[in-house]
């Protein structure tokens, strides 16, 4: 399979019991340990598979431990309430007996009403900018030789970051920034799987803007990042197959954490989405 339906398969999550499903553990952004957006949008999914005739508009989540990729995560659904207009389920990722994860997500039917929106910033075009395999290809002799082959592995998730920093020696920089993203294979998908494709890749960078006023990024080895938690907004019905600009900033950083928020918009100006994550950014001391 290519990675794209990889990531498909991964969000077709078995059902094993009532209100209980089992997802795929390994595969898509990581291999270390199990990347934040593959769990929520399995959990996300999970929830899915429990409610009929209305979409998600918004979810939070916390990570509570890291997510073993050698095993399934078993996902645990309460129907907390099933209302006339709105459904709420908690949804508790757990591995080795131990929870991971828990997230809770609001379901509402369609309804009218007024409409109103921030408008997309003008940053040109997806294709005025290099995809992220470009960019990895040009530094690769400055990754380990074992970590080589992970690093320029193919990924689900298309992605081309405006103004892209540097990875070893960037300078600081403002903290709002842009990339633009899409996964064709998303073409055709209902949307109870577009919002879980979305889900899944609206944790890409979106850490990372904590990072860039202190002129940081992960390859530097001077800073342990986590996420903490995350939430998601669903406004506008989504394609993911077309292109879309995450607009992202970090308004505060402090404590050894870092706030950061995304705006996620469709290439025709609609704001589809909306995120929000707090981080873990604690210094690491150079080893003697």
């Amino acid at each position: 399979m290519t990675p794209a339906e990889e990531l498909l398969h991964l969000l077709d999550i078995e059902q094993l019991e009532v209100d209980l499903f089992r997802g795929i553990g390994g595969g898509g952004e990581t291999t270390t340990r199990i990347f934040g957006g593959h769990v929520i949008a399995q959990a996300l999914m999970a929830a899915y598979r429990t409610v009929e005739d209305r979409l998600c508009h918004s979810l939070h989540a916390y990570f509570i431990r890291p997510g073993d990729p050698a095993i399934p995560v078993i996902y645990q659904v309460d129907r907390a309430r099933d209302g006339g207009s709105f459904t709420t389920r908690r949804v508790v990722a757990i591995q080795h007996g131990k929870q991971i994860f828990n997230m809770s997500a609001s379901f509402h039917i369609e309804e009218e009403g007024w409409e109103y929106q921030h408008p997309m910033k003008d940053v040109g075009h997806p294709e005025d900018w290099p995809n992220r395999d470009e960019l990895r290809s040009t530094v690769v002799d400055k990754i380990p030789e074992r970590h080589r082959a992970d690093f320029l592995r193919e990924r689900p998730i298309e992605l081309r970051e405006v103004a892209p920093r540097d990875f070893f020696n960037p300078e600081a920089a403002d903290d709002r920034n842009q990339l633009w993203f899409r996964m064709e294979a998303a073409k055709g998908q209902g949307p109870q799987m577009q919002h879980c494709l979305l889900a899944y890749a609206s944790d890409m960078n979106l850490l990372g803007s904590s990072l860039r006023p202190h002129g940081l990024t992960w390859f530097q080895g001077k800073v342990m990042t986590a996420s903490l938690d995350h939430a998601m907004w669903f406004h506008a019905p989504i394609e993911f197959a077309d292109w879309h600009l995450y607009d992202l900033d970090a308004p505060w950083t402090g404590g050894a954490r870092g706030f950061n928020r995304g705006l996620i918009y469709a290439q025709d100006g609609r704001l589809v989405a909306s995120t929000v994550q707090e981080g873990l950014m604690r210094p690491l001391k150079p080893k003697e």
